[in-house]
């Protein structure tokens, strides 16, 4: 069997090597015929005889090729691939899943740290800190013995609960389909969890992906189900958390902080009420950024480049009709 391969190169791949293309020509075989292209505008005029695709899909580099079988994602959150022409086709989609859960979780423990330790407001005041030692050592709080309560229990989900366990947080996790417990995890509750995850947890950490089932899951009535002075975390997707509940709870007080990659609009605007509050604390959407993640997700794609070759299963298989 022979592909014929085109490598989109973005953000979360903006460089392939040549011992890359080495590597992917090797699994792929001596017939096969591996191409890259910076960009999807490029992408579209050699698109014709694409089988397959490492990168992204938009619907224009869909219509442009008509014979393609299979799409490795270079994007961990896959919402982008879910436009009806996409999921109602045969096209086979894997990605990351699985991979990218521990740059994620470093990011959601680094912002969670900046709250509870008072960094982040360290940071603000630069050398006027030394003029609110007092106020800001009175604030801080450690997380052991606290709750961690992860909703979504995958890749990014149990990395979370192992860094919790390392600060000896208690974990407790749902997920919307069966999932192993694991790292300290005894049980994994189903959907009806989630109200048992939202009112027994410090810490809620959203892990989920951005699905119809789970866009705008944290709205109003949620927030008010969590504990009084609990914090919201956040490094999967923006939409998953409605922006005004989030701004209502945390300007009632009942939230005690956000610790927050993704925003509810992207990029968010200056004069939006979440730059204002003293206890949120913002990242631009960059915890997807690591040194490992693209060799990572390029050995996974030459992996499924051999397993199809020998008619196995692929790994990192993207449900197309869950949208993860």
């Amino acid at each position: 069997m022979s592909f014929n391969i085109l490598v989109v190169k973005g953000l979360t791949l903006p460089v392939v090597t040549e011992q890359n293309l080495a590597d992917i020509q090797a699994a792929a075989g001596p017939d096969s015929t591996v191409r890259v292209v910076e960009r999807v505008r490029d992408a579209v005029p050699l698109a014709a005889d694409v089988d397959v695709v490492l990168g992204v899909m938009p619907k224009a580099l869909l219509d442009a090729t008509p014979k393609l079988r299979w799409v490795h994602a270079t994007a961990s959150g896959v919402d982008s691939f879910m436009y009806p022409e996409f999921v109602d086709s045969d096209v086979i989609l894997t990605g990351e899943k699985g991979l990218v859960g521990g740059h994620l979780a470093d990011t959601g423990f680094g912002l969670l740290l900046a709250l509870t330790r008072q960094i982040a407001t360290a940071l603000r005041l630069g050398p006027e800190g030394w003029n609110r030692r007092e106020d800001m050592r009175m604030k801080e709080i450690e997380l052991e013995g606290m709750t961690m309560g992860i909703v979504g229990f995958g890749g990014t989900g149990r990395a979370v609960a192992k860094r919790a366990l390392a600060f000896g947080m208690r974990n407790i996790a749902m997920d919307q389909h069966p999932a192993t417990p694991s790292d300290g995890v005894d049980e994994v509750w189903g959907p009806d969890g989630l109200d048992r995850v939202l009112r027994e947890s410090d810490v809620v950490a959203v892990c989920c992906p951005l699905a119809p089932e789970t866009r705008h899951l944290f709205d109003d009535d949620a927030f008010a189900r969590m504990k009084p002075g609990a914090i919201i975390m956040n490094v999967t997707r923006g939409e998953i958390i409605n922006g005004d509940a989030l701004v209502r709870a945390l300007q009632s007080g009942h939230l005690g902080g956000a610790a927050l990659d993704v925003a509810p609009a992207e990029p968010l605007p200056a004069e939006h009420p979440l730059w204002s509050f003293d206890n949120v604390a913002m990242t631009p959407h960059t915890a997807g950024a690591s040194q490992l993640r693209a060799p990572r997700n390029i050995a996974r794609f030459c992996e499924n480049l051999v397993r199809m070759q020998n008619g196995q299963d692929l790994v990192g298989v993207v449900d197309k009709q869950l949208g993860y």
